[in-house]
């Protein structure tokens, strides 16, 4: 602006007024105003393009950097609602989705295999192609690992949370305990480490079928509070559809709180949620700072789910090189 202003000083008549040196007219004022808006406009427009932040191999912030929000077709998935809010990552349209597609912005999940043996252990394979049409090979660590696999069947029972591995020529192999006969969905979520979409999760699923005569399990009614391992979790939190609300979980044994949770997958918790009906995902963590294994009794989650009715959680945590699994169905209004 230095410009603008020794221009406004040699057409002045009146130099010597520091009235006049001082006072640049109207018509400036507001170029000036407006050159400084429309500065701010591209830095957001490219903040959007560029996708959620990454910092240590991590898109997104903490605590919801795994986080695939449905919103069923009004926003953008994920919590670009609300940016900045601790615990909450994305950008407006750079979600990494509910996890209910197969392809998302040319990336996509192959797998030959429609259907697998019940009753014992089994390898998926599978690739994740990009928008090339060629298996990706080069991806971004995230909470430690390249890949996050889930397996879930259709009435949210069998939850399992893996971390393949990869051959060199892009070849995922996900290594599942047995399944029981019915409808399963599998999840990968991922982050280009290259290409158009560098830095972006995405969260994409298959379906497979499991043989043999399959018993649904009615989905547990809603509760704040269930026990594993003699564990008692209870969960506090008022959760209303596309409003973004915090979830306090609290640990405790033997009706004292544990304090020596430890690290696991760099965080103290993992949430994994999934929605009746649809098998919609959302993956959380808890915003708490982790300190060596001094974790607990209480972490702090952020949510943002865009479905009312009812969603089956998964918390693991891990306690003296144990990892735990604790179930519970939380209601959305």
């Amino acid at each position: 602006m230095n410009t603008g202003t020794e221009h406004e000083k040699s057409a002045s008549p009146e130099q010597g007024s520091p009235s006049s040196t001082n006072r640049w007219p109207a018509h400036r004022i507001l170029y000036a105003c407006s050159l400084a808006l429309a500065v701010c406009a591209i830095a957001l427009l490219t903040l959007a393009a560029r996708g959620p932040s990454t910092q240590a191999g991590q898109p997104g912030m903490p605590g919801m950097d795994h986080g695939a929000m449905h919103m069923s077709g009004t926003a953008p998935s994920g919590m670009p609602a609300m940016p900045g809010m601790p615990g909450m990552s994305g950008t407006p349209g750079m979600s990494p989705g509910d996890g209910l597609a197969t392809e998302r912005d040319g990336y996509r999940l192959d797998s030959a295999a429609t259907s697998l043996p019940a009753g014992q252990a089994v390898t998926y394979p599978f690739t994740v192609t990009g928008p090339d049409g060629r298996p990706v090979t080069d991806f971004a660590d995230v909470q430690t690992k390249r890949l996050h696999f889930y397996a879930i069947r259709s009435d949210l029972t069998g939850y399992q949370h893996l971390h393949p591995t990869m051959a060199p020529d892009g070849t995922w192999t996900a290594d599942l305990a047995a399944l029981e006969p019915g409808d399963w969905r599998l999840y990968a979520s991922f982050t280009p480490n290259t290409g158009p979409h560098k830095g972006r999760e995405f969260v994409l699923s298959r379906t497979v079928t499991v043989p043999g005569q399959a018993t649904a399990v009615p989905l547990p009614a809603a509760t704040d509070s269930t026990t594993v391992d003699g564990y008692t979790v209870a969960v506090r939190g008022e959760l209303t559809a596309g409003t973004p609300a915090p979830l306090t979980v609290t640990i405790s044994k033997d009706g004292q709180p544990v304090t020596d949770l430890q690290p696991y997958l760099d965080s103290y918790a993992h949430l994994s949620i999934f929605h009746e009906g649809d098998q919609a995902l959302a993956h959380l963590h808890p915003v708490t700072p982790v300190n060596a294994d001094h974790g607990g009794p209480t972490l702090t989650l952020y949510a943002l789910l865009g479905e009312p009715g009812n969603w089956r959680a998964y918390l693991q945590f891990q306690t003296a090189g144990q990892l735990h699994t604790a179930a519970l169905t939380l209601h959305v209004t």
